[in-house]
């Protein structure tokens, strides 16, 4: 199976600037992604530009079972987090936050952040996140996902804001596994017409074989999108 995950930054056409929807589900479907993780996705507000973003995809994309995970209200009312799309039925799931640092120890741009976790029928746990840009948040992050993962048939993904040399990824590395360590030569995933810096991830608990990664040169939102096939471990 084929795992993507994906920050759309709203569905927002990284050309055009404007939101396209058509767009990020071509970039989906072309890709041929089984289990999608999405960041940055809106969910239906006041503000006519807030849709259910992730239901949308879900229609267009032909994929049929789906969940939004809502970190904060943008103006206090409008659903703005993360979600995922799977070809295979989600059993159940949460949004789980990540709880803000108690005092901001740095100066930079905070925000409320949640981990999705979902259950889907055939055993696999999925998790997607999108972590803060603050070291005190992202630390925050690490420890709410650690506190979730398990140690067999899960996937972690998503925006972790973190270049794959930050040290706080190390409690995350020595118990999962890290699609990118199949790349051929590094890759970058941001921005995606120039990338700069590789922020995106995809990790697998120890059972599941990676067959293959890639982040390939698609330019649809200002991230490029983080690929890996996978095969799971037999019963």
């Amino acid at each position: 199976m084929k795992l993507m995950s994906f920050n759309t930054q709203h569905c927002l056409n990284y050309i055009t600037k404007e939101i396209d929807f058509d767009l990020m589900a071509e970039t989906i479907k072309n890709c041929g992604a089984d289990i999608i993780g999405l960041n940055e996705m809106r969910g239906e507000g006041p503000d006519p530009t807030y849709t259910d973003q992730v239901p949308v995809l879900s229609k267009l994309t032909g994929i049929p079972h789906y969940y939004f995970a809502e970190a904060i209200k943008v103006y206090g009312e409008n659903p703005y987090g993360n979600g995922l799309l799977s070809k295979f039925p989600i059993l159940s799931a949460e949004t789980v936050m990540v709880p803000d640092p108690e005092v901001r120890a740095y100066n930079g741009f905070y925000e409320t952040r949640c981990l999705l976790k979902a259950k889907l029928e055939n055993g696999l746990t999925v998790m997607t996140i999108h972590i803060g840009l603050n070291p005190d948040e992202q630390a925050n992050a690490i420890n709410t996902v650690l506190e979730h993962l398990e140690d067999k048939k899960c996937i972690l993904m998503g925006d972790f804001n973190m270049h794959p040399d930050n040290e706080l990824l190390h409690p995350i590395r020595e118990r999962m596994k890290d699609a990118a360590a199949l790349f051929s030569s590094p890759l970058l995933s941001c921005p995606s017409d120039k990338p700069v810096e590789k922020i995106d991830y995809i990790f697998v608990s120890p059972d599941i074989e990676i067959v293959d990664a890639d982040i390939p040169a698609i330019i649809a939102s200002d991230h490029r999108p983080h690929l890996a096939t996978v095969n799971l471990p037999k019963e």
